[in-house]
């Protein structure tokens, strides 16, 4: 008797066509002329594993749509015709990100190459504010960032809103420190962003929490971009988090992992706007950091700068505050490295210039908790996030994501890509 598989219910993926075989090897191409910063044909072709015939006839369908450009020659010491040298695109396609948080809005535009060259941030106090207010004001820096890149040849295809909190499809859940609840956001911005770009094309709109994009842009844009495992942590108003394992988000079944600045620390501790008493951003979050250093009058980025001035001067009080919060880090931290074993964790926001001073106690405490012992009170798998990656960077780079996965789908020039 013949056994057959029983019916699982899902369809059957299509066979691969020769269009699907050509977009996946346009994207090989371009990927790897992006990764190796300039190479030739002949490299391409060592590279992917394609016939140089093949890479000829990609290599040019990419040049044509802009892409790609190439110049000079290269010598490789060898018999043979000299190479052209291939290097994506310094114009033409480009991704633009938008961070909203609680005191400011940063927007910047990347290029092909993952370079950030716009880069416009708002400080704005935005508790409180409508949210149809604050997404249209956004709009406005992000139309003023589309009118600098344009300047540069550039052409954002998509742009991505990096948002504080719960994010599901396109809605901010929750965002306990904005005061948003079930807010729709994606439509709004576009909508606000297309009137103020009368005559020029829409641009469609994605989101994401913003903790994840910062980790995104730091596995993209990182110091550590060898790691491919690590606990991304970063402090505003709240603290957020985002776990990447081997070069992937986890996101848990609803998409709202890392939420770590609600994790209870102490249950009889204060209030928080979430619901809950005792998180930990109320120890380790921006207002509180201030707080317990007697700063009460600058907030945001003024009071992080003037906390990190009193610190460096030796100030009793602020290495009290920021040596209290990386007790209280570091105790939720060595939870999270027990159950997850990432191989480093990385302090964004408002803990990275906090850094040389955070880092100690909350090294101390990971010492002392993680189980495994392999957690040393050096501190030096616990470091602060590099200053090339933040939340708006890694959106932008995500529309850039998209564009490299299929390149057929934005071609610029007249006969475009397909």
């Amino acid at each position: 008797m013949r056994l057959t598989r029983p019916p699982t219910g899902d369809p059957l993926e299509p066979k691969a066509g020769r269009d699907t075989v050509r977009r996946h090897n346009l994207s090989l191409v371009l990927r790897a002329v992006r990764d190796a910063v300039e190479i030739t044909r002949a490299g391409v072709s060592a590279r992917v594993g394609l016939t140089r015939a093949a890479i000829s006839s990609l290599v040019e369908q990419l040049l044509e749509s802009g892409f790609l450009s190439e110049s000079g020659k290269t010598f490789s010491g060898q018999a043979g015709r000299p190479g052209t040298v291939l290097k994506v695109a310094r114009t033409g396609v480009a991704g633009l990100g938008v961070e909203i948080n609680v005191d400011y809005v940063s927007v910047c535009v990347v290029d092909l190459a993952g370079t950030d060259r716009v880069r416009l941030v708002e400080h704005l106090d935005n508790r409180g504010t409508p949210p149809a207010v604050v997404l249209h004001r956004a709009a406005g820096i992000a139309a003023r960032a589309l009118a600098s890149a344009a300047e540069q040849d550039l052409r954002p295809v998509g742009a991505a809103l990096a948002l504080p909190g719960l994010v599901s499809s396109g809605t901010v859940r929750e965002a306990p420190n904005l005061g948003w609840s079930r807010v729709v956001a994606e439509a709004p911005f576009a909508a606000a962003l297309a009137a103020l770009r009368p005559g020029l094309p829409d641009l469609p709109v994605r989101s994401e929490n913003e903790a994840n994009l910062a980790a995104l842009a730091e596995l993209w844009f990182g110091d550590l971009r060898s790691v491919r495992t690590f606990l991304y942590l970063t402090g505003e108003i709240g603290v957020g988090g985002a776990l990447v394992l081997d070069g992937e988000l986890l996101r848990g079944a609803h998409g709202f992992a890392g939420e770590i600045g609600h994790v209870v620390v102490a249950s009889d501790g204060p209030d928080c706007r979430c619901g809950s008493r005792g998180c930990l951003e109320q120890y380790a979050g921006q207002s509180a950091l201030l707080r317990a250093a007697g700063l009460d009058g600058p907030t945001g980025a003024t009071g992080v700068a003037e906390l990190e001035r009193r610190a460096r001067a030796g100030d009793d009080r602020a290495l009290r505050a920021i040596g209290g919060a990386g007790l209280m880090l570091g105790r939720v931290l060595a939870g999270a490295v027990n159950l997850f074993d990432p191989a480093v964790v990385v302090l964004g926001g408002i803990y990275r210039p906090l850094a040389p001073w955070l880092v100690p106690a909350a090294a101390g405490e990971l010492a002392t908790r993680v189980v495994s012992g392999l957690w040393p009170e050096t501190g030096d798998r616990l470091r602060p996030a590099s200053a090339a990656a933040d939340a708006a960077r890694g959106a932008a780079a995500r529309v850039v994501q998209d564009i490299l996965t299929d390149p057929l789908a934005y071609g610029t020039r007249a006969g475009q890509c397909g």
